[in-house]
């Protein structure tokens, strides 16, 4: 069976490793994604762009040119300029800006970058003496966007793989081990990073510029924890075997169900996020799933073979030896001594702590404006807030479609609004309107739609609304009949579903106090409590497979309570450094340039030490003590139960 088990590892590993470099030497499939792929179908305002998009022989978006001086008689000398530009010379009041609205050929993020870099170093060029210029306009923010993100995704993954080399480093105190995990998980991130990029396009799904960037901190969060998984059970192997190959066979087994109940539940609440109105954001859903899929393949069939390749001597100094005792440290002893006295005082206090976390997010404000959705504000960003000065409701034209222009504009004219330009499709007119607000505009003009910056963000709130009471009570069921599948058990599955959405709320309020007390956010970005939501009830709920299924083992040898203290006991360590990994891996989240990224970096942060350093270590044996052989309802433990934990 040894030889057998050698051969079998080393095979995985060396399969495993070629597919994985010929899948990297495949090459990434270049996004095409545009704008109008981060707004929510069904609404207005997405509507309107993509019939801006349509015109025919017209692929154009709207920008605005902000033009700033101190001379009102400069006025004058703009005609020029905008008559090459295409759009009028609209002044401010204070007759110390202007702005000139026009169109500038649309196409992918990557082409509206070069085409914004080019208008705005031909427009300085041009420019009369004393005049300065910014460029602002959907097509601008976008081609911003995809130049902060130009070089950060690499920051990113720079910043993950150090953490997590860092952290390995503490976590073996070998100067060798942590080599074996990183080099298999940063195949694995490369891997999942190229290949994914030909699954969305054969699937004609989305990615934006966010996509590789949390592909690649999930590949290496939960493959390293599935490293982290493996390796602490092999070490405990290896104190009962003579043989490293028996070891790990003996490893191999427990902690690949552990995983793939891990990933089941992560790969469902990724793919949770196909139901949402955004395609970008399905296109995320749909990476991630993927991508955890083959982390979990990698930590599967690649480690195992890479760690037999070498004797014990990798664990120098701290070797295992045959026939030694297993050490899993004193202190988990003692928490679970704590809860095996305490247990109803440990809960209650853990859970009112958890209740009170979650409460400061009452009256939380959520929806950021587009000038508030950069860390580094982008030149468009700082155009707005020109705009927004200057010219106050005119700041940021509306875009009005219609196929009764003369009505349209009549009753736009009605509420002191009015028309500064025009493009015709085929059968209907968009008109660039400034004064009244989107919703002004909605409630009084007839057979017609409205969009624009302000109705899109109006329309991306409404949306992330809507994905949320869709997602949230799906992944809590998808989780729950998962987890009720691999454990055998309704009870069991409950209770840890509901220990996790606990977190996440407890999370949110800490958060919350957080953005607006420390980091100086207004407001949630309306895509943060989806996306923390999903990510961490997903993750979150592997430190309890974890836990449990280990607890569900022991059962069966010394019983139910004793069997989750003894868990404890032995997990402890790995799962309290699998958490802090984890967590400080989505905390690299705040290199990225948006408020929504480095938010949901801080609110996952929060909730996986939650997760890690309270529901796991105290709640969750807690309840299990306390319930015995209950806990794991239908199914019955083979021993008897143990006596009763006051």
């Amino acid at each position: 069976m040894t030889a057998t088990s050698s051969h079998r590892f080393r095979l995985w590993f060396l399969i495993t490793l070629l597919i994985g470099i010929a899948g990297i030497g495949f090459g990434a499939n270049e996004s095409t994604s545009s704008s109008v792929d981060r707004l929510p179908e069904g609404f207005d305002s997405t509507f309107v762009a993509r019939e801006m998009a349509k015109i025919p022989g017209d692929e154009t978006s709207a920008a605005i040119a902000v033009l700033s001086f101190e001379d009102p008689a400069t006025l004058a000398s703009l005609q020029p300029l905008a008559n090459e530009l295409g759009g009028p010379v609209i002044p401010a009041q204070d007759g110390t800006a202007a702005m000139i609205p026009f169109e500038v050929p649309d196409g992918t993020n990557a082409a509206d970058k070069q085409t914004i870099e080019e208008l705005r170093a031909n427009l300085t060029s041009k420019l009369p003496e004393g005049v300065s210029s910014q460029v602002t306009g959907p097509v601008a923010i976008s081609a911003d966007l995809a130049n902060v993100f130009s070089g950060a995704n690499f920051m990113l993954l720079a910043v993950t793989a150090t953490i997590v080399a860092v952290l390995l480093i503490v976590t073996y105190r070998s100067p060798f081990l942590w080599l074996l995990p990183l080099l298999i998980i940063g195949i694995a991130d490369r891997f999942a990073t190229v290949t994914s990029t030909h699954l969305l396009h054969a699937s004609g799904a989305i990615a934006d510029e966010s996509t590789s960037g949390i592909l690649s901190v999930l590949v290496f969060g939960a493959g390293t924890d599935y490293a982290l998984l493996l390796i602490s059970r092999y070490r405990d192997e290896l104190h009962n075997h003579a043989n490293r190959f028996a070891a790990m066979q003996a490893s191999w087994w427990p902690t690949t169900k552990s995983i793939v109940a891990s990933a089941s539940t992560v790969m469902l609440g990724m793919l949770c996020l196909l139901l949402s109105l955004v395609p970008a954001t399905r296109g995320l859903g749909l990476a991630c799933a993927y991508g955890i899929v083959v982390a979990a393949l990698f930590a599967i069939f690649a480690l195992p073979g890479m760690l037999v390749l070498f004797d014990r001597w990798i664990f120098w100094p701290r070797v295992p030896r045959n026939g030694t005792e297993v050490q899993h440290g004193a202190v988990w002893d003692k928490v679970g001594g704590l809860v095996r006295k305490r247990a109803y005082a440990v809960m209650s206090i853990a859970i009112l702590l958890l209740v009170a976390a979650g409460t400061l997010l009452i009256g939380a404000r959520v929806g950021l404006s587009t000038t508030e959705q950069f860390l580094d504000t982008p030149e468009s960003i700082q155009a707005s807030a020109t705009l927004e000065t200057k010219f106050g409701a005119d700041a940021t034209p509306a875009n009005v479609w219609t196929q009764d222009p003369e009505r349209t504009t009549k009753e736009i004219e009605g509420l002191g609004g009015r028309v500064m330009s025009t493009r015709s499709g085929d059968g209907y007119e968009i008109l660039m309107v400034s004064g009244p607000g989107p919703a002004e505009l909605r409630s009084t003009l007839s057979n017609a739609k409205v969009g624009g910056p302000e109705a899109e963000n109006i329309d991306s709130i409404a949306s992330a609304k809507r994905d949320q009471r869709v997602v949230f009570p799906l992944l809590a069921l998808l989780v729950t009949l998962a987890l009720g599948v691999l454990i055998r058990s309704i009870t069991a599955p409950i209770i840890m579903v509901a220990t996790v959405i606990l977190t996440y709320f407890s999370a949110m309020g800490i958060s919350w106090v957080l953005f607006t007390q420390v980091f100086g956010f207004s407001a949630i970005a309306e895509t943060t409590p989806l996306y923390a939501f999903v990510f961490l009830v997903a993750l979150g709920v592997d430190y309890n497979i974890f836990l449990i299924t280990r607890a569900r083992e022991e059962a069966d040898r010394i019983g139910t309570q004793e069997g989750v203290l003894k868990a404890l006991s032995a997990t402890g360590g790995v799962i309290t450094s699998a958490g802090i990994l984890l967590a400080a891996v989505f905390a690299a989240l705040g290199v990225l340039p948006l408020i929504a990224l480095a938010q949901m970096g801080v609110v996952i942060f929060i909730g996986v030490l939650i997760d890690t350093l309270l529901v796991r270590t105290v709640v969750m044996p807690a309840i299990v003590t306390k319930m015995g052989d209950k806990f794991w309802w239908p199914a019955k433990v083979n021993r008897a139960q143990s006596p009763a934990i006051a």
